[in-house]
């Protein structure tokens, strides 16, 4: 069974002022003929008046979206979930339906941290935390899983129990920077003694190299999948697809070499009227399609920065 995670998936200002229905429509396909989808919500629910960076809350609708476009799973331990406080966390876990990474109390932190999944007969553990929140909470809920070895720990048993492949999903990491730090290392080196079978981070907004240790695939950071960044190497992202084979009525199982594509947020004016984000691949050889001629070369430009410097093919 197939496995597709796509990084942060955001709601800045402007997009606010534009149709967000169409900003994922080009990843249909990747995140459909997956059997599980996974995306990191990096926005809150918290009702209206909607609001972009510094404190998101974005429309109900968006989360229409984002399912539509064909994910299953959204992550939810970042440092942007509690933006709103814990009413509006709250409010958000409210409307969202499969998720990880928090609870609204303590019977559904337990039953989503980990979350358990079973997908064409696989048994699937995802865990998903945060090194930290940008507003804090005096509250014990609603819930945020944090970088707390302990609690990481137990998550982690618990998953190695009841699942045959666990998947751990951080949200970890220096904003901007192409190449992982020792934390996170160290952190992937501990989770790997834990169990995990793949590692999947998010929160630099920008693609970090990957690795593997002792035969897990870590990706240490995805980057965006849609917002209205325009820094230096915040438009190209990954989406990371995971093959997990298990023979059925045995413990053999084993995880493929992951599938990584590179993507680009196309901003509005650039390839079209709307933010959308784009397969690379998909685009090459075709710069006369663009509005902007100039945002398909910066789209290459940047792919080649970025690959130098992760070592990323």
């Amino acid at each position: 069974m197939s496995i597709c995670i796509i990084g942060d998936v955001m709601m800045h200002t402007r997009q606010l002022q534009y149709d967000h229905s169409h900003f994922l429509d080009d990843l249909r396909p990747l995140l459909s003929e997956a059997d599980l989808s996974i995306a990191n919500a990096e926005f809150t629910l918290a009702g209206p008046p909607y609001t972009g960076y510094p404190a998101f809350s974005a429309p109900d609708t968006y989360l229409s979206s984002i399912l539509d476009a064909g994910v299953d799973v959204l992550l939810t331990a970042n440092n942007h979930i509690l933006d709103k406080g814990p009413k509006g966390l709250e409010r958000t876990l409210k409307q969202y339906g499969v998720f990880t990474g928090s609870g609204l109390d303590d019977e559904q932190y337990s039953r989503n941290n980990p979350l358990l999944l079973t997908v064409k007969g696989v048994r699937i553990a995802l865990v998903n935390f945060t090194y930290g929140t940008n507003s804090g909470s005096a509250a014990e809920f609603p819930k945020v899983s944090r970088m707390n070895r302990t609690e990481i720990a137990r998550q982690m048993k618990r998953a190695r129990d009841l699942a045959d492949f666990v998947i751990v999903l951080p949200h970890w990491g220096e904003e901007y920077v192409l190449r992982h730090n020792r934390t996170q290392q160290e952190w992937a080196e501990w989770l790997v003694e834990q169990g995990a079978d793949a590692i999947v981070g998010a929160h630099p907004h920008v693609v970090q190299d990957t690795t593997f240790i002792k035969g897990v695939p870590v990706i240490y950071s995805l980057g965006n999948a849609v917002s209205n960044m325009s820094a230096v190497n915040t438009r190209l992202e990954l989406a990371a697809v995971l093959k997990l084979v298990h023979r059925k009525g045995s413990k053999e199982t084993c995880i493929l070499r992951p599938e990584l594509k590179f993507l680009w947020c196309t901003l509005p004016g650039k390839k079209t009227d709307n933010f959308r984000t784009v397969v690379v691949e998909e685009q090459i050889g075709k710069r006369g399609d663009w509005i902007d001629a100039s945002d398909y070369d910066n789209m290459m430009q940047t792919l080649e920065r970025v690959k130098k410097t992760t070592g990323i093919e």
